[in-house]
């Protein structure tokens, strides 16, 4: 890896593992961050605990984890933006949307996702930020879909390393200006959007904006209001 400050950060790279986010769970970290690399994850997993497809086949299946308290940020988000931004670097062109609140897509298919999870062990908190890209996977689902035109699978570990680069850089609070960046990123702002609570439909909306903290800002016919959390679904997405 290029240019990572190695006095604080650990790297570990599998042939294959459960889960990335799961090893993170079990290790004690030693410096500010540590990484964890799969070239293949048998229990992959996303958010609410949907299965992740994970074969190896050159995809990006990654976890950074860190005890340096990042409650503030919108990890979710701002890491999406760090790959959108670092695999746009790589193609030389601005190809990635982002869909909220963790969905990473090309041509309207989610081609990568980020999983956030916390671990408390007395006063320290752990952050386990899980980060998965299909670089070149088999399409089981519509509304899956990868970067094989790329062929960004033969520049795999750039694209880690690029990844990795930018997320210091954005938790050290030298890239501050990533509201406006997302938000020239979503797919669906000022357009309707169905909302979610798990697989519970919850109402209509316009999603409007975000906020500096990640929330969502929707529109109904009554009222502007502020969503937390939940999935959505746009149409002619997913």
């Amino acid at each position: 890896m290029e240019n990572l400050p190695l006095e604080r950060v650990n790297i570990e790279v599998f042939k294959e593992i459960d889960s990335t986010n799961d090893e993170a769970k079990r290790i004690n970290i030693k410096k500010e961050f540590h990484i964890i690399v799969s070239d293949k994850q048998t229990k992959g997993r996303g958010r609410k605990g949907k299965a992740w497809s994970s074969p190896n086949s050159g995809n990006i299946y990654m976890t950074i984890c860190t005890n340096k308290d990042i409650s503030l940020k919108p990890i979710s988000l701002i890491s999406g933006l760090i790959c959108k931004k670092a695999i746009d670097q790589l193609v030389d062109k601005s190809i990635i949307m982002l869909k909220w609140p963790n969905d990473i897509l090309l041509k309207n298919k989610k081609i990568g996702g980020i999983l956030v999870e916390t671990e408390s062990k007395g006063l320290n908190i752990k952050t386990i930020i899980g980060i998965g890209i299909n670089l070149n996977i088999k399409k089981e689902q519509s509304w899956w879909g990868d970067l094989s035109e790329f062929k960004l699978d033969e520049k795999r570990n750039k694209l880690i390393n690029l990844i990795l680069l930018n997320f210091i850089l954005a938790f050290d609070g030298k890239d501050n200006k990533w509201l406006d960046q997302w938000k020239n990123s979503c797919v669906h702002i000022n357009k309707e959007v169905e909302i979610y609570d798990g697989e519970r439909f919850v109402k209509t909306a316009i999603f409007k904006d975000i906020d500096n903290q990640g929330n969502a800002i929707i529109e109904t016919k009554n009222c502007r209001e502020k969503i937390i959390s939940g999935e959505i679904s746009i149409k002619g997405i997913y």
